[in-house]
């Protein structure tokens, strides 16, 4: 019995201390801290041309563009040890959808990260 509740309580702590797995804005599956908010969304009306080529500057300034996607419209980029992700959509002719999702190297979330480089997109906008 002694055995069945060690084996039982070394399970429970396997499975905690275990990451899981995230969902990342180019509909791909990695590991990391699943439930983390680590994604920020703004809208603005401009063509989704005009925010693309704003989220490749923002990217590059900061860091690398590593992936560009012209199909989905997915940007990724790595600033310093994190990844971040950048989502456009366009919701009508003139207002245009933006996700931020970053991710640190071990695949914790970096809410703050994805909020500046939404913000340095608006501004590079004006």
């Amino acid at each position: 019995m002694k055995n069945f509740a060690a084996a039982c309580a070394l399970l429970t702590a396997l499975v905690i201390a275990t990451p899981g797995c995230y969902k990342t804005l180019d509909d791909r599956s990695r590991a990391g801290v699943p439930f983390k908010k680590d994604r920020i969304g703004g809208q603005y009306e401009r063509s989704i041309d005009q925010v693309q080529v704003a989220a490749r500057k923002v990217l590059q300034f900061n860091g690398t563009l590593t992936a560009d996607d012209i199909v989905n419209r997915v940007l990724v980029g790595k600033i310093d040890t994190r990844t971040v992700y950048v989502r456009l959509t366009e919701l009508e002719p003139n207002l245009t959808s933006v996700l931020v999702q970053a991710r640190t190297k071990g695949g914790g979330a970096d809410v703050d990260l994805a909020a500046e480089i939404d913000k340095q997109i608006a501004i590079n906008l004006r």
